[in-house]
């Protein structure tokens, strides 16, 4: 049975009718050509605890983004119907996610990654019925987990990090787990136009350990990934 979508989704789903790139990120998303790809950003709830979001940690042998938090997601296949096809089949891959116990919402704006050049759809997804995950490929996927809403607007748990080459954005810290990049500045923006973000200490800044801090951002995007928390 599909659990019906909770009152505390209402603000957000009336912000995203309305969504543009621009509110996520300053860069301009090319019309043709990049990696087209797709992450799954999955809302679920559990009781006692309140609002959570599905986020991974990649593994530190991969090419590109390697050790960083991530979305469930990745490059779009030729077999996928659209994004949405993309972001559940790969959320199924990396830390089997069954795609039937989740209701898309909306897929958001493109979002341009310089440093991979992937083009990348967020899809919303509410996971109305929440079961065990973890990680299929330990060589593509180091760790899995839900993490709290309630925590990541703590301010206690927001800052900025600052890269070595100078890039600065936005982070959140939950769960042990340092979430900074496309991946933080995607929720951002998301905790903004839901009505849950607090204010926060923007003058806290982190800067990032060698073993987090690869790869660097490409030359010119200084906050480019930051999306939202400028």
């Amino acid at each position: 049975m599909t659990r019906p979508l909770p009152p505390w989704m209402d603000p957000l789903l009336a912000r995203l009718g309305t969504a543009r790139s621009e509110d996520f990120t300053p860069l301009h998303t090319p019309t043709s050509g990049g990696r087209q790809s797709a992450v799954l950003v999955l809302l679920a709830e559990e009781p006692d605890v309140g609002p959570d979001v599905l986020v991974l940690q990649r593994a530190a042998t991969l090419r590109n983004h390697a050790g960083q938090p991530a979305f469930p997601g990745g490059a779009a296949d030729p077999d996928d119907a659209d994004a949405t096809a993309t972001a559940l089949r790969e959320a199924n891959e990396e830390v089997g996610l069954d795609p039937a116990t989740v209701t898309v919402l909306a897929e958001l704006p493109k979002l341009w990654i310089p440093v991979s050049d992937f083009v990348v759809t967020p899809v919303l997804g509410w996971w109305h019925r929440p079961h065990p995950v973890h990680p299929r490929e330990p060589a593509e996927v180091a760790h899995v987990a839900r993490l709290p809403v309630a925590e990541l607007v703590d301010p206690e748990n927001r800052m900025r990090v600052r890269h070595p080459s100078g890039w600065t954005g936005p982070a959140f810290s939950a769960r042990g787990m340092l979430v900074w990049g496309f991946t933080a500045g995607v929720l951002a923006t998301l905790l903004e136009m839901g009505g849950w973000a607090r204010p926060w200490p923007r003058n806290r800044v982190l800067d990032l350990p060698p073993t987090s801090a690869s790869p660097a951002p490409s030359a010119g995007t200084d906050s480019a990934d930051e999306l939202a928390g400028r």
